[in-house]
């Protein structure tokens, strides 16, 4: 069987699948080498949370399409993806408050279902939720958080029946060019050829971006979340919480639990060998994420722990990925460094990666915004408020 391709994607996480539908749903013939299995690396690990709440058009028109696509994901992908529409709610103080009304009023300009709300309402939405420090509040009802594994699974399905070839244990090890032009990749001792090669490595970004020669600021930083059941009298689900005030996030999983992770820009400090980290929660961080869930929700004082796991992110300077072509006219590209928030822009990344290689001539969400060279240019994507890390 020929191992010439029109694309190699590099990476089976929910960035290279996605882009691997799209690219073989316009016909091409797309090779997608995963080093393991797919969803192995930040994709099966991820909270999944499904929310719209950007300070950047681009980004918040990104998150409508995606959640469009959640929403009716049997008929745009095919297979199952979980999503489950708890609402989100985002909670923040003096601060942030006219950065956050400016926000919900851009987000309801492009369609999205969002609104202020005074933090008194919450008693409905979250019973128990201690609301005292809160000066204002934005709710989106239609959000939610999706499976990981199984979406990912679904978009992987989905390019294999529009024609592309999935191969897994399969590591890229070295990417070829010839005469300024990329030409293909060698993986397992193998060659494949193709004139377009996208690294969608996630943490290995950066790792495979050097196989060409090319420097990226895209670190695999270690993050951590944990699991605590609630107590029987708060067993019904809770919407998406983002504490910005506390810097926590919690969600409601199955079984009665609450998965609670991070706001914290520290945890790209945390840089991790992406091959050899420690996958097993550590016990401080247990407590830390226990207070703060407990500060802002004091019914979960009589939760119980029930484990957690440590995963990682691909973080850039900015919290904001690097899509773009990495040598000019080479045909190699990258999509990697989403920063932990790039689950629920997958549906529409892989457009927008389709219509990068493809030069698509009116691309549906130009990647300008992303470019490598924003850096150097001192121009990188800034959010309106002090909580911009979730873009």
């Amino acid at each position: 069987m020929s191992n010439r391709f029109d694309a190699i994607i590099i990476g089976a996480g929910i960035m290279g699948c996605s882009a691997a539908f799209q690219l073989a749903k316009r016909g091409l013939n797309v090779a997608l080498l995963e080093k393991g299995n797919v969803g192995d690396g930040s994709t099966g690990k991820s909270s999944a949370i499904i929310r719209q709440h950007y300070s950047n058009e681009l980004t918040a028109r990104m998150a409508l399409h995606s959640l469009r696509v959640f929403q009716n994901f049997e008929d745009a992908v095919g297979g199952e993806c979980g999503f489950t529409a708890t609402g989100f709610v985002a909670l923040v103080d003096a601060a942030d408050q006219s950065g956050l009304a400016q926000n919900v009023q851009m987000q309801q300009s492009l369609g999205i279902k969002t609104e202020l709300m005074p933090p008194s309402a919450l008693a409905d939405l979250v019973p128990g939720l201690d609301t005292a420090d809160l000066v204002a509040v934005a709710y989106e009802p239609e959000s939610g958080y999706a499976d990981p594994y199984l979406t990912v699974t679904a978009f992987a399905q989905a390019a294999k029946r529009e024609g592309a070839r999935l191969f897994q244990d399969t590591e890229v090890t070295a990417v070829q060019f010839q005469n300024g032009r990329v030409a293909g990749v060698t993986a397992n001792n193998q060659q494949f050829h193709a004139p377009i090669v996208l690294n969608s490595a996630g943490p290995w970004g950066a790792r495979v971006a050097q196989m060409a020669g090319v420097s990226v600021p895209i670190n695999a930083c270690r993050v951590q979340v944990s699991f605590f059941r609630r107590p029987p009298a708060y067993k019904a689900a809770h919407p998406v919480v983002a504490d910005f005030i506390h810097a926590t996030y919690f969600r409601s999983e199955t079984g009665g639990l609450s998965l609670v992770g991070l706001i914290d820009p520290e945890e790209a400090s945390a840089i991790v060998d992406p091959d050899k980290f420690r996958q097993a929660i550590d016990d401080d961080f247990v407590m830390d994420a226990g207070e703060r869930f407990i500060r802002r929700y004091p019914p979960m004082e009589s939760c119980q722990v029930t484990g957690g796991y440590a995963a990682l992110y691909a973080i850039t300077p900015d919290w904001h990925p690097i899509v773009d072509e990495l040598i000019p006219d080479s045909g190699f590209y990258i999509c990697a460094g989403f920063s932990g928030h790039g689950f629920k822009l997958g549906p529409a990344v892989g457009v927008m990666a389709a219509d990068m290689l493809t030069k698509a001539s009116h691309p549906e969400f130009s990647p300008r915004l992303f470019r490598l060279n924003r850096y150097a240019e001192e121009e990188p994507v800034r959010g309106l408020y002090e909580y911009s890390i979730v873009g």
